[in-house]
């Protein structure tokens, strides 16, 4: 009896510029990617629907792809997020207002509508 490892069985793979062990559980796989902890590695195996049990290599092509546009646009679905529950950030930012706590009055009108034209 052989041991044939399957075409798709990989010991390590590339994920973003850096090499994953596939040997390890996906969600403690993931961390070794600079920025990634274990909390936002569990967020990233959530919203992929990804088996926490599986190791890493055992992860399909497709699940890979939607792993890495995550990886590589995390603000974006915080943004949605934040405009859907109306916090005062979302709000601000689907106005298009200073987020940060700036002063709105006198600053910050470049680009807005122009005001009341002036009296002939």
């Amino acid at each position: 009896m052989s041991l044939v490892a399957n075409e798709e069985f990989q010991h390590i793979f590339r994920v973003l510029n850096t090499n994953v062990d596939g040997q390890q559980k996906i969600m403690f796989a993931l961390t070794s990617i600079k920025g990634i902890k274990r909390c936002f590695s569990n967020l990233i195996c959530k919203k992929v629907d990804a088996d926490m049990n599986k190791r890493a290599r055992e992860l399909s092509a497709q699940e890979i792809e939607t792993l890495m546009f995550i990886i590589a646009n995390p603000r974006q679905d915080d943004l949605e997020r934040l405009k859907k529950i109306r916090n005062h950030r979302g709000l601000c930012h689907y106005w298009g207002l200073s987020v940060r706590g700036q002063h709105t009055k006198t600053t910050g009108r470049r680009g807005r509508t122009v005001g009341v034209p002036k009296k002939h």
